[in-house]
């Protein structure tokens, strides 16, 4: 029997990573499932991505299907109608005038970190706030890995102030807030601090840990970047957890990690160029990020959404993050008193 899993809208308002721009070559498509349609994302000679609803709007033949990129436009596989990125028709196959209505509707589309983001408006409307970039210097390129799963942007993201589960599930220690939340309007951000065993050196090392801080933003229900700093290795390292909806039941979620290769490491790694340096601590902090998430799925698989929740003292602050989640939808969740007991 499948759970009766939340009373949640499936689709909130936001920026949803559809790929990385590695993905995306010049002269490429991608198809992706999302929102419960498909899209179709392009990169034209000029290196500008777009993205489209992935049916032509002549006669419905799947422009990710033998569509091709012509100079700045996508040919459609079917009868060589031509439209461009803003999917305005500028050719048929026949040299004819384009009918009026051979129209392709398109989603707003941002380069940003190396990640290619897709803007969904509860409402139709067109994106309210943009999603920072941020400096590259010293920086890997993001690594990323990608699942998919039965699950809900809002209750994935969540996790990232549910400080109560770091120590039941993960196995952290000495969990801690280092900064109370702060909102600007779709961003949210905290600060905590925790230990975590190293279960990649167990094998050599059962005592290992890591005593590390994280610096949590959360730029909307699909956008989590994370700052990690661990002491004692003086590593700094990005982490992101993008969760974005295939359809009402489940999300594509996809972890990804940039290492810094600056001077400032521990001497172990200080021998290695900065390049390797950063790609090695983006790696190791992938595989992490990966175990933790893996230890989730099954919560998150089988849980249902419970509204108003029973919080307790050492929950985090989960009920700060969900009056700040209500704005993500056409029509909020049902209000309630999310004070801890």
């Amino acid at each position: 029997m499948m759970t009766q899993r939340r009373e949640l809208s499936p689709y909130p308002s936001g920026w949803y990573a559809l790929a990385f721009s590695r993905e995306l070559r010049r002269g490429r498509t991608l198809t992706r499932s999302f929102m419960g349609r498909e899209l179709v994302l392009f990169r034209p000679v000029s290196g500008r991505a777009a993205a489209v609803d992935a049916y032509c709007p002549h006669l419905g033949a799947h422009l990710g299907h033998g569509g091709r990129v012509e100079g700045e436009c996508l040919r459609c596989p079917f009868h060589g109608f031509r439209f461009d990125r803003d999917g305005r028709c500028v050719e048929t196959g026949y040299g004819t005038k384009p009918p009026p209505s051979a129209v392709l509707p398109t989603w707003p589309l941002r380069e940003v970190n190396g990640m290619v983001l897709v803007y969904h408006g509860a409402d139709g409307g067109p994106p309210s706030w943009e999603i920072p970039a941020l400096g590259e210097e010293d920086w890997s390129a993001p690594i990323h890995r990608r699942f998919v799963l039965r699950a809900h942007p809002q209750e994935t993201t969540e996790n990232s102030v549910d400080l109560g589960h770091f120590a039941w599930v993960h196995g952290y220690r000495m969990v801690r807030m280092l900064r109370d939340v702060v909102i600007d309007g779709a961003h949210l951000s905290t600060a905590y601090a925790a230990q975590r065993p190293a279960p990649l050196f167990g094998r050599w090392w059962p005592a290992a840990r890591f005593d590390f801080e994280f610096e949590t933003h959360i730029h909307g229900l699909g956008y989590s970047q994370v700052d990690v700093r661990v002491h004692g290795f003086d590593i700094r390292a990005r982490l992101w957890v993008l969760p974005t909806p295939i359809d009402a039941d489940r999300i594509a979620l996809r972890l990804a990690a940039s290492g810094h290769g600056g001077a400032g490491v521990h001497p172990a790694l200080r021998a290695l160029p900065p390049v390797v340096r950063a790609r090695l601590i983006a790696r190791g902090l992938l595989t992490a990020l990966a175990i933790d998430a893996r230890q989730d799925f099954a919560i998150w698989q089988n849980k249902r959404y419970v509204h108003p929740p029973a919080l307790a003292a050492g929950d985090g602050p989960i009920g700060k993050y969900r009056n700040w989640a209500a704005r993500f939808y056409q029509t909020a969740p049902a209000s309630a008193d999310l004070t801890p007991a």
